[in-house]
């Protein structure tokens, strides 16, 4: 199936709720399944949550998280020191070639018992839980953050705590913060110097914390991408957001009044808005919010301004290779751009063409980055679906924004 979204030059609605972040809502699970006196409000209604949340209730030996990331590397050092036996975990075949030795290799060298049912480095995986015996680990930091957090996490579970020694630069740094942050909030005692961290061990299995998830700052970039390619004075509101907020991409604030959007805090919500035009050229380094970089990229070819973007290394083990979806759906549109390993770039865009179809690849931010372009031209969606891995609403927001939307 496939999605048509006519050109609708002019956006006439003007406030949108965004379900909770998908980042800070998954780790919470997993800190509720610790400690299970915590209550969660604003939960994310995302895939990637659901089928975590299941994972976790679950009484079977198998568990399948089908394409979620951010569960499989979770839920991989959960169930190393959980008592509930022998667990398989596995995934989609995208997520069985998506690797995982980092992060098994840092678990088996404290204690874990983890052992692979297929291809060394890659899920499905053999997990027996049990205690560990000892409490320090050293890993390469410049991988996915997820590794990171997946051992804070539980950090606070061992029976000496955790101290993790980072080599090399740390990606994605703002979602170990973020870990880091919601451990604090249960009262968990932690140290980050000289890129070591130190988990105190936590004992309060009976503590008792209400904590309201934030909205997702990726999901509210499409909005801040639509905005951006709209008439000046156009602008959206958003709940609920926090002037304060623990997730990284929450630079998006930043990154588009190069674009010529201004961003207002009020009290549970941001008031987006297009206030003046925005540059010829723009470079960022997204290192620490890789998840941005298609957003950014479809906006910068929108409004045909050269675009230079590093720090994208972590976009190659993805849902896809999005670097390379990149490139492929951006020459359909009528632009070659440039790719290594970490970059993307391109200059002097040309006139979007039109009536062009957008393959996903099985990738949320494929499908809802590109959306923004129908402020422009007729754009088509193929496997819009995929938009339920964080944000199953999408669609239906965009109608209300006065977008028409087709079936195909």
């Amino acid at each position: 199936m496939s999605l048509i979204l006519n050109k609708s030059s002019v956006l006439s609605g003007s406030f949108l709720s965004i379900t909770g972040s998908k980042s800070e809502s998954n780790r919470l699970l997993i800190l509720k399944a610790l400690y299970p006196n915590i209550t969660i409000l604003n939960l994310s209604k995302s895939d990637d949550t659901n089928v975590l949340h299941k994972a976790l209730a679950s009484n079977s030996d198998t568990v399948d998280i089908h394409h979620a990331g951010t569960a499989m590397r979770f839920l991989t050092a959960f169930f190393a020191i959980s008592k509930s036996g022998d667990i398989t975990l596995t995934g989609s075949n995208r997520m069985q070639n998506r690797p995982i030795k980092i992060l098994v290799d840092a678990l088996n060298s404290i204690g874990a018992d983890i052992k692979y049912l297929n291809k060394k480095g890659y899920p499905p995986l053999r997990i027996r839980g049990k205690e560990f015996n000892t409490n320090k680990l050293s890993l390469d930091s410049n991988v996915s953050s997820q590794y990171i957090s997946a051992l804070l996490l539980i950090g606070s579970s061992l029976k000496n705590g955790l101290e993790v020694n980072l080599k090399g630069q740390i990606t994605s740094k703002p979602y170990i913060m973020m870990t880091l942050s919601l451990l604090n909030q249960l009262g968990v005692l932690y140290s980050f110097e000289d890129n070591i961290i130190k988990i105190n061990r936590f004992n309060d299995l009976g503590v008792k914390k209400i904590i309201k998830v934030e909205s997702d700052w990726s999901s509210a970039s499409y909005y801040y991408s639509f905005v951006a390619l709209s008439p000046i004075n156009t602008e959206i509101i958003l709940s609920s957001y926090n002037i304060s907020s623990l997730q990284g991409d929450s630079v998006l604030t930043k990154i588009y009044n190069e674009f010529g959007v201004e961003t207002s805090f009020n009290d549970n919500s941001i008031t987006i808005k297009k206030t003046k035009i925005s540059k010829h050229t723009v470079a960022f380094d997204l290192n620490s919010s890789p998840d941005l970089a298609q957003t950014i990229a479809v906006t910068c070819l929108g409004l045909r301004i050269n675009c230079s973007l590093t720090g994208l290394k972590t976009l190659l083990i993805k849902e896809t290779n999005r670097l390379l979806a990149l490139k492929n759906e951006i020459k359909k549109l009528g632009t070659d751009i440039v790719i290594t390993s970490d970059t993307l770039s391109f200059n002097n865009p040309n006139q979007i063409n039109n009536n062009v179809t957008i393959q996903t690849y099985e990738d949320h931010r494929m499908a809802m980055a590109f959306a923004p372009l129908s402020v422009l031209t007729n754009i088509i969606i193929k496997d819009p679906d995929v938009v339920s891995k964080s944000y199953p609403n999408f669609w239906n927001d965009l109608t209300k924004l006065g977008i028409t939307i087709n079936k195909s």
